[in-house]
């Protein structure tokens, strides 16, 4: 249906005259009476009558009316859902119990007025891709060096750079330590039975052990944090590693404790990835957020994979 019709009815419905609903819109009376006539074929019944003082409803007009009203309504209601700056920033934080979700959240406490939609999206191919059709329109990832991963179009600046922590149970060697240097860990056992082969996350890791000679052991079945938490508890040998932002609860009996690593601190590089051509204001200003807290947060005596982007804006060609 032609929705300029469905408007040219209600304005002359509203104003009893097609030479003042001719005013209302700009056009010409002319313009008003085509574009009534074609809706009334469009439908197959009279819309108006005319009178010596306008043009007067019949009963399919008044009919009619009040569904057109409606039909004018969701034209603007789906406008304003794409609409920049009316519609919500859609961002991907990875896990909602993940540093990326906390730097959201602190960015709408900062602009409480900013709508947000939060998705979770499961690897950086995955965000890099929506990113690049429009489904989101940001990403927190960690990101290899520009050009190698990223569309045409496609950005990503570091954000973040988030303290990789050991923890441990009670009963672990570490478990009194104030800090611990990564290569004290050099053939202990880290278990992350969660890491998944491919993604951004698993290849950190495995940098991580790697690179200070520590066993990071995925093996075994991943029932979720919970049942992991409870196993650390009770073990004396394993330990898990964990981000400085991620939020763990755990029961009061199990005891676990969060040790610092220094010398270097392993960091987990958190980029936001978005379109060069995404107009939506609100994306502007959780970058202007997100680079005003940044400098606290750069940090020195840090490690981070050779792979790493750099914390410059970089742009794929």
């Amino acid at each position: 249906m032609d929705l300029d019709a469905v408007r040219t009815f209600v304005a002359a419905a509203d104003a009893g005259q097609f030479q003042q609903a001719a005013a209302d819109l700009a056009v010409t009376q002319q313009a008003v009476s085509k574009r009534v006539a074609g809706l009334e074929k469009e439908l197959g019944v009279r819309l108006f009558t005319r009178t010596a003082r306008g043009a007067r409803l019949t009963i399919d007009g008044q009919a009619f009316l009040p569904h057109a009203r409606d039909l004018l309504r969701s034209e603007e209601r789906a406008a304003a859902s794409v609409r920049p700056g009316r519609r919500a920033l859609r961002v991907d934080v990875i896990g909602r119990r993940l540093a990326p979700a906390a730097l959201l959240r602190d960015f709408h406490r900062a602009h409480p007025g900013t709508e947000l939609d939060v998705v979770t999206l499961f690897d950086a191919d995955a965000a890099v891709e929506a990113v690049r059709a429009g489904t989101i329109d940001a990403s927190f990832r960690a990101v290899t060096q520009p050009g190698r991963r990223l569309p045409h179009g496609v950005v990503a600046e570091r954000v973040h750079n988030e303290p990789v922590q050991l923890l441990t149970g009670p009963a672990h060697e570490f478990a009194g330590a104030g800090q611990v240097a990564p290569a004290d860990l050099a053939g202990r056992r880290i278990w992350m039975p969660g890491i998944v082969p491919g993604t951004e996350w698993a290849a950190y890791y495995a940098d991580l052990g790697d690179a200070f000679g520590i066993t990071v052991d995925r093996i075994g079945p991943h029932f979720g944090l919970e049942p992991l938490l409870d196993v650390i508890a009770d073990s004396a040998a394993l330990a898990t590693f964990v981000g400085d932002g991620t939020r763990l609860v755990w029961p009061a009996d199990h005891g676990l404790r969060r040790i610092d690593m220094r010398g270097p601190t392993p960091v987990y590089p958190h980029s936001l990835v978005w379109h060069a051509d995404n107009p939506h204001p609100a994306l502007a200003a959780l970058l202007s957020h997100l680079r005003a807290a940044w400098p606290s947060r750069r940090g020195a005596g840090i490690w981070t994979p050779d792979w790493v982007q750099p914390p410059a804006v970089g742009v794929a060609s």
